[in-house]
């Protein structure tokens, strides 16, 4: 990774949930590339680990913890580190999330719901409520950005009860953007379309014809990287999004316009 130097986030301090691989790690590469210190939280030790490690080894500030996002002592202990590593925290990134029950709500297995919403809702609500403190004795611009979807705009029947949870996480960011505005601390949602992450790239192998069939679903007629998604965060994340607080960038190359 070869650091650049136009420093848009340069000085500031960052958690990423979520950050040591997908989205998430385009989302700390970016983030650090222009010029944040950041935190990765994850489950994954052995990917949060050698991902900071890259990051050290090219000159950035970088911490990994192991979080487990349902787990509110892990994720309290998590920032107790990160302010005696970076001393401020600036940019919230609530990435971590799961995929869900593919049925119908009246066949979904409850104890599959729970974990779900508990990953993909009370995560970012968790993070969000043990980030805020710490952020109001941080100088500067101060921003959480929210991993929604494009299921939390629009519907579809493919995974009902995850996008009622990416609908959630959307209004969730409103509403905070509300509360804490006085602070003048900006929270913005994102909502990615269709994204090339390890997961597609998987089922694409397992299945020849599904990343065709994702790609004829967008108007572009290609699927997302996640470094399209981590530039949408990184300008949410940054001084130039200063008058941008409870709105969702949508990344998803035309799906929601259709």
């Amino acid at each position: 990774m070869t650091r650049h130097d136009r420093g848009r986030v340069l000085g500031k301090a960052a958690v990423v949930t979520g950050g040591a691989a997908g989205i998430g790690r385009s989302i700390v590469e970016l983030l650090a590339r222009q010029g944040a210190s950041v935190a990765v939280f994850d489950v994954d030790e052995s990917a949060g680990t050698t991902l900071v490690n890259e990051l050290d080894a090219d000159g950035v500030r970088a911490s990994y913890h192991q979080v487990d996002v349902t787990d509110e002592e892990s994720i309290r202990f998590a920032f107790t580190e990160v302010e005696e590593r970076f001393g401020a925290l600036h940019i919230l990134v609530n990435n971590a999330g799961i995929s869900g029950p593919g049925e119908p709500p009246d066949q979904v297995d409850y104890a599959q719901w729970q974990r779900m919403i508990a990953v993909n809702v009370a995560g970012p609500f968790l993070c969000t409520k043990h980030a805020i403190p710490l952020m109001r004795r941080s100088e500067g611009g101060k921003s959480i950005v929210d991993i929604s979807s494009i299921y939390g705009l629009v519907g579809n029947a493919d995974s009902p009860s995850y996008h009622a949870a990416k609908g959630a996480v959307r209004m969730m960011a409103k509403t905070d953007a509300i509360v804490y505005a006085p602070e003048g601390i900006r929270v913005n949602a994102v909502c990615p379309g269709s994204i090339l992450t390890p997961l597609n790239l998987a089922k694409g192998e397992e299945d020849p014809g599904y990343l065709d069939a994702m790609r004829a679903k967008h108007p572009l007629g290609v699927i997302g990287d996640p470094e399209d998604i981590a530039y949408g965060v990184l300008y949410l994340a940054s001084d130039e999004a200063k008058f941008v607080t409870g709105t969702e960038l949508v990344i998803d190359g035309g799906y929601t316009a259709q």
